[in-house]
């Protein structure tokens, strides 16, 4: 079993608990999962499984995507609906005053982790103290907010957006900054992902799926939803080796005199992808390997 499951995370889950739950369902314990999703929240949460863990880190594109409801009028300690009401308002914010301060939150900005999150200070995460009550010193973080867009109105003082934006940003922070601006305290009060790196919703099954096909059809049917490791690294070039050549990879020996220019490629031994390589003087070198040693 190995490759990546794309999993529309149900709400009230934490991605931990999905991991639990595919670990039985899956029959293994090599898991990693790619981009943590709050509780509250539902939507894309890419899955590694087997060798594909291994690439977890190694992504090309960390971009994400947000379908996001703000609701104006209240704000809470974690910075959604599930927490505690801080402060309320009874101002009421109408579409233009929304859609006039949302390009401000577009580019290269500097966020606060919220304290209910699951960034570490001093090696423990920051939720742990909120829970304590205690509030601690963080830092300012570098994020990109590539674009964000007006959906629509769900309910008086409720409005839906689309955030796209880098690795690390937290769609609350921005809801909350995006109240302060209309001066008017603001909570997320629903939050789906609709993209993370290469895979969209298109992509996800969900775990009740899952489960169907593993109780009608077996482990093995399972394995036809997992995508290729390879999927990880298609913006990267291709290279295909031989025989003597991937018996060198698979040893961690270069390979001199390789015709091919300076770079990081994917590599495939016949047809089948195995793993990450870099040329530097035409010298091959392994990076990583996705497939079997021996």
């Amino acid at each position: 079993m190995q490759g990546i499951l794309i999993i529309d995370k149900p709400q009230g889950w934490t991605s931990f608990d999905v991991i639990a739950k595919l670990r039985g369902l899956l029959s293994t314990r090599k898991l990693g999962h790619s981009g943590t999703l709050d509780p509250m929240a539902t939507g894309v949460l890419p899955v590694f499984v087997g060798q594909s863990a291994k690439a977890v880190d190694l992504q090309l594109d960390h971009t994400k995507a947000y379908r996001a409801r703000i609701k104006f009028g209240i704000s809470t300690d974690t910075g959604d609906i599930t927490g505690e009401v801080l402060t309320q308002s009874d101002a009421v914010i109408s579409q233009a005053d929304l859609v006039e301060v949302l390009p401000r939150f577009e580019g290269e900005q500097m966020q606060l982790p919220p304290m209910y999150s699951a960034v570490k200070v001093n090696g423990v995460p920051l939720y742990k103290a909120a829970r304590a009550g205690k509030t601690v010193e963080r830092t300012p973080r570098p994020i990109t907010v590539h674009s964000i867009r007006y959906l629509g109105q769900c309910a008086e003082n409720e409005f839906e957006i689309e955030v796209s934006c880098s690795k690390g940003t937290y769609i609350r922070v921005i809801a909350e900054d995006i109240g302060k601006a209309l001066g008017c305290p603001a909570t997320l009060s629903g939050l789906r992902r609709i993209r993370a790196g290469l895979w969209g919703e298109e992509h996800a099954v969900t775990l009740q799926q899952v489960q169907a096909l593993r109780d009608e059809q077996g482990l093995e049917a399972v394995q036809t939803l997992l995508l290729d490791t390879e999927t990880v690294f298609t913006p990267l070039p291709l290279i295909n080796v031989n025989e003597q050549t991937f018996q060198r990879l698979l040893s961690g020996a270069p390979t001199y005199r390789f015709p091919a220019e300076d770079g990081r490629y994917r590599v495939r031994f016949q047809e089948k992808f195995v793993g990450l390589a870099q040329v530097q003087d035409h010298i091959l070198k392994v990076e990583k390997l996705f497939c079997e040693r021996g």
